[in-house]
Formats: structure tokens, sequence, C-alpha cells
């Protein structure tokens, strides 16, 4: 006898074992990490600066430093939210091409250009390629199950860190022991990069993302909304005003209001606001204080080599520290910014290059060790796609907030400091966050120890079981005592007052 229909269609079609479904996604872990891999190998990044001012192109430290610099902050302002959402709405693939074509771009016109105006064409490019950053690390999420989220992007993490220190260490090595010109090793980044390219093409595109492409209600099976539910026939002007409501970006500004109430929310916000701001600031001038610091010898990919290795050690080793962050949150992060104003100050005022080196190891350091804890303390009580949403308005105004400073330090048309007195304005900067953070660190603790004086004894504590054995004690002492005299009138014989 033949089963029918729905029980046909449920025979025919098996759920895949877990042998076959664990290739395909081996498959997809490999190439997705490679090609996150192969598009950090750019071995003369790190030697972009003295590239500029060396005899290659002959640009001045001013106009490195006023001129050329300060254009990839107010670019990177004006790409910024254009780049997040295309990401969502073209699914990932196309703007990870696009990144590809902008690094090209940026190393054609680096070894081509011969003008300011061409090398401020070469940040505005490179500040495409930060901007869609973002893609690589959405893109990882949309492809595996929810269950696979932590491993994956542990893995692509992974892929990109080992990139970076191996791009770093290649350049470096062939610069110091292969004493290879620094427009050989961009010729050589530049090939690279094409290969990269060529990686990308071949990517797979997700059929959805988190805000655009989402599936339709009725396809994933989602209830209607409680007024259709109470009110069927009701106008089109409520229902369209119903799905406005419920439109995925509109219901999640909603919610981040509500989330903003929060303390700890908050409080990594505006520490990722504040701290990244200047952090980014210091390592985008880093290499040009280098260069005035000594102009001779050349460490620069070495320097950024074990930043990265350190960075990596440091994010790692900051998921064990376990502690009540609610109390101590504050106190942590006014520490680690007081270790990187004292960083910052001595890279203003040493005048050897190895110090340089190394406060500038350390200060990328203490930053990547508050980076997975900001991101486990906003991350944990929101949604995936909130969580999105704060990251994006967080770096959207720590990207604000630098292109001000920006516009004030560095550029010509503001004060046009040189870099050892921007380097100045950034230790009073991280000397007065760190004083904000103390101050509120100290106030949180006050108010702790306050309510733990006020608060009754907790059940099972030794006061709690010392309460019972009291009244036993005093019942059995109660019959030892006098009997009381026969009560008076309140005028003959006033009562004394009852002691607390």
């Amino acid at each position: 006898m033949v089963p029918s229909g729905p029980l046909v269609q449920k025979q025919a079609a098996p759920e895949p074992g877990p042998d076959a479904e664990r290739k395909p996604w081996r498959c997809l872990v490999f190439y997705l990490c490679f090609y996150g891999f192969m598009a950090q190998l750019r071995p003369g990044e790190s030697f972009i600066t003295p590239y500029l001012l060396g005899p290659d192109k002959n640009f001045t430290l001013e106009q490195v430093t006023n001129e050329i610099t300060p254009v990839l902050s107010y670019c990177y302002l004006l790409v910024l939210v254009p780049v997040f959402l295309l990401t969502d709405y073209l699914r990932y693939k196309p703007v990870l091409v696009l990144q590809g074509l902008s690094y090209v771009a940026v190393w054609l016109l680096l070894l081509l250009g011969t003008s300011v105006r061409h090398m401020q064409c070469m940040e505005l490019f490179y500040s495409v390629t930060m901007a869609a950053r973002i893609a690589y690390s959405s893109y990882v999420f949309s492809l595996v199950r929810p269950a696979r989220y932590q491993r994956m992007a542990g893995y692509s993490r992974a892929a990109v860190l080992l990139g970076v220190f191996t791009s770093s260490v290649l350049g470096q090595l062939l610069v110091t022991l292969g004493r290879v010109s620094f427009s050989t090793l961009n010729y050589a980044s530049l090939g690279l990069l094409i290969f990269s390219l060529v990686l990308a093409l071949f990517l797979k595109r997700p059929r959805r993302s988190l805000f655009f492409n989402r599936d339709a209600p009725g396809r994933s099976g989602a209830s209607p909304s409680e007024l259709d539910r109470m009110n069927p026939d009701a106008p089109r002007g409520a229902a369209l005003l119903g799905a406005w409501r419920d439109w995925t970006l509109v219901r999640m500004l909603r919610e981040l209001g509500d989330s903003l109430r929060q303390p700890q929310l908050r409080l990594w916000s505006l520490w990722w606001v504040f701290n990244s701001a200047a952090y980014y600031l210091i390592v985008y001038y880093a290499h040009i204080l280098w260069n005035v610091v000594h102009t001779t010898t050349v460490y620069n990919g070495a320097a950024d080599a074990a930043s990265t290795l350190l960075g990596a050690i440091t994010s790692f080793s900051a998921g064990f520290v376990k502690i009540r962050w609610a109390l101590w949150a504050k106190l942590v992060i006014a520490s680690v910014t007081a270790v990187q104003a004292g960083l910052v100050f001595l890279m203003y005022s040493t005048n050897s290059i190895w110090l340089c080196y190394v406060a500038f190891v350390l200060f990328r350091g203490a930053y990547q060790f508050l980076v997975p804890i900001a991101t486990f303390q906003i991350a944990s009580s929101l949604s995936k796609e909130l969580c999105a949403l704060v990251f994006g308005v967080n770096t959207f105004l720590a990207t604000v907030l630098k292109t001000i400073i920006t516009l004030i330090v560095s550029d010509k048309r503001g004060l046009g400091l040189p870099v050892h007195s921007q380097f100045l304005i950034y230790f009073g900067y991280f000397l007065v966050l760190f004083v904000i953070y103390l101050l509120g660190a100290m106030l949180v603790i006050v108010q702790h120890v306050q309510e733990a004086r006020r608060a009754p004894p907790e059940p099972g504590s030794p006061a709690e079981k010392a309460m019972p054995m009291l009244s036993t004690h005093s019942s059995g002492l109660s019959g030892l005592q006098p009997t009381a005299p026969p009560q008076t009138s309140p005028e003959q014989h006033p009562q004394p007052e009852a002691k607390a």
C-alpha cells in the first residue's frame, strides 16, 4: 500500500545526518578564514609613513600630519553609515568586493600618486576599507546556525589576527634582513590584495541579513500582531501605522531607548565612544611620531606585530576575569585608563624610539583587554539585532568625536599642532577620563558600603543564627528576675525612657 501526500514527502526528504552536515561546514569555515587571512596580508602598511616622508614621495612632515592624515577621519565619518546600511541591504558579499577594490585603489594611488590631493584620495578609499570591515564580521553570522556563532566568531577573529601578525612580521623581515625598499614592499602588497579580491568574488552570498533581508512573517511562522487579532477589520491607515511600528529598525530604535536605562550598558557604551576615539587617533599618528623621534631606525612592522600579539593575549585573558562588574567596572576602567594616560605621556616625552615602541605596544594591549569585556557587557542583555545596532551607534558616535578632535587639533584649518603637541593633548584627554571614572568608582563603592550596613542580616548568617539563641537565654533568665512591683500612677513614679 502506497502512502499518500504528506507522508510521501516526509519519507522522500530525510534530514541530513551529522556526516552530511560536517563537510559543508568545514569547507565554509576554511574558505572564509583563508580569505580573512589573505585580506590582511599588506606588508607595506606598517611603512606607509616613512614611505611618504622618504625620497620616494618626498612629502613634508607638516603635509602628512596636518593635510593628509586628517582626511581619513573626515571620510570615515561620511562613509560609515552608508556602508553599514549597504552591507545589510546587499547581503555582505558586494561590500566585501567593494572593500577589495578599495584596497587596490589605495595602493595604486600610493604607488602612482604624486600630490597631496592624490594622497587625500588614497585616505578616502582607505576609509571605505575601514567601514567595510563590518561586512566580514557580520557575514560570518549569516551563514551558520546560532549554535555555531561562538565557534565561527573565534575562527574568523583568529584568522584576521594571524593575518595582521604575519603581514607585520613579513614586512619587517623584508625591510631589515632582505633590504627591500618601501616601494617594492608596496608592489608586493598590491599583488596580495589583488589575490584577496579574487577570493572575495567566490564567497557565498547569504540569503538573509539582520535588517533588510529578513524572513517575511508568513514564511517564518510568526503570528499576526495583537492589533490585527483584536480588530481584523481595521482601516488601512491603522494597518500601515502598525506595519511602521513593527518595522525592524524602528522597533529596535524603541528597544534601544529602553535598554539605555541599564547602567552597565550606558557605562560600557560611553567607554566605547570616548576611549575608541582617542585610541584610533593614537594609532593613526604613532607612526608619524616614530619618524620624528628617530628617522633611521625603522622597526614599525615589529611594533605592529608585537602589539597585535599582545592584543590577542590580553583579549583572550580578559575572558577569565570573574568579578562583580556592577561594583568594580568603573574602577577597572579607571585603572586601565590611568595606564593608557601614562603610556601616552611616555610616548610624548621620550627621545628613545625603543621606549616609544614599547609604550605603543602596551597601549594597544591595554585597550584590547577591555574590548571583549565591553562587548560581553553590552551584548549579554541584548538580542543579536539590537546588539549590532548598539555597536553601530557607538562606533558612529566615536567617529564623530574623533572627527571633532581631528578638526580642532590636527587639521591645518584648526590648531594644526605638530605631532608631539598632539600627544600632549591626548595625554590630558586620558587624564580627564581617568579622574571621571575614578570619582565614579569611589561613589559606587561608598554607596555599596552604605547599603551593606543598612541591609538586614541574611538568613543563615552568624548574626541571624545568634538571634534565636539570645531570645532563648532571655526567656530563661526572666524567671530569675524579681517580681515586678505593683503598678502605680505615672505621677507618682515616672517611667524612664526605653533604651534603643
